[in-house]
């Protein structure tokens, strides 16, 4: 498909996001969090995707800073944690946030998860911080279909990502397809599964293609128009996990691959996220 590391897609807004990034969710804070930005950066990815619960936005921050990458070639996200949410409470942990990042403006920001209660005023605050120009894009995180709706019968932007839990286990097929009728860019975390790679059909795939079986998993993702964020915090895999625009999954690859779905998530159901 003519796509490379720095390919993007386009948001509702006109905003390029980048079709694959580097997530550091449970990077410890400090030099291994810089250390595995760095690396990623210097194996051509663009993107970034941090949160306030992850501890690590100050290093984040930093690498970028030292990088001599221009600001406006990378695409850095931060989220909105639970307990930070609500209007007020989340216009004061963006501004925390940005002050730990010191990256300017902030390109993609999140409501981390549908707190019951709390998110359509968590969305309010970030509708007015992209009115003000604080962030370039905003959109939620671990939404499912019912959570979507409830939303956008009352914002007035609507969501430009949704960030959920999604790989060859967990498909979410009935959300893609409302994401895309929505116009709204889905992203996936936990792509790799935690690392639980050791399917047959993977490592099938994987002779075939002379690839690993976490890069035919990647480039699954990237086919569907997912935006995909695997961690690590070490180089040669955060290298490896780029290597994916050299070769094309068939559309029997492809449907092989959806066969594997269990409806099994890794995480957190969002349903049972309590409210506070």
């Amino acid at each position: 498909m003519g796509w490379t590391k720095a390919s993007a897609v386009e948001l509702l807004n006109g905003e390029r996001m980048p079709r694959l990034g580097l997530g550091v969710w449970r990077a410890k804070s400090g030099a291994e969090t810089e250390n595995a930005v760095r690396a990623a950066l210097a194996a051509g990815y663009r993107a970034i995707d941090t949160a306030s619960l992850y501890g690590n936005e100050a290093d984040v921050g930093r690498a970028i800073r030292d990088s001599g990458i221009a600001r406006d070639k990378l695409f850095v996200t931060s989220k909105v944690w639970n307990d930070e949410q609500g209007y007020d409470e989340t216009l004061r942990a963006f501004y925390r946030s940005k002050d730990r990042l010191g990256i300017g403006a902030v390109d993609l920001y999140l409501v981390h998860w549908p707190v019951p209660g709390k998110y359509k005023d968590t969305y309010r605050a970030l509708e007015r911080l992209y009115d003000e120009g604080e962030v370039r894009a905003i959109g939620v995180s671990n939404f499912k279909i019912h959570h979507l709706e409830d939303l956008m019968g009352a914002c007035r932007i609507k969501p430009m990502v949704n960030q959920v839990e999604l790989h060859p286990l967990l498909t979410q097929k009935p959300l893609l397809d409302f994401l895309r009728r929505e116009g709204i860019q889905p992203e996936a975390w936990r792509p790799l599964m935690q690392g639980r790679l050791d399917l047959p059909l993977l490592a099938e795939l994987a002779g075939k293609h002379g690839k690993t079986p976490a890069q035919i998993v990647i480039r699954w993702h990237l086919q569907q128009e997912i935006v995909v964020i695997p961690k690590s915090v070490r180089a040669a895999r955060i290298e490896e996990n780029a290597d994916v625009f050299d070769f094309a999954l068939s559309d029997d690859d492809m449907a092989r691959i959806d066969g594997l779905n269990e409806d099994r998530r890794f995480g957190m159901d969002p349903d049972l996220v309590g409210g506070a």
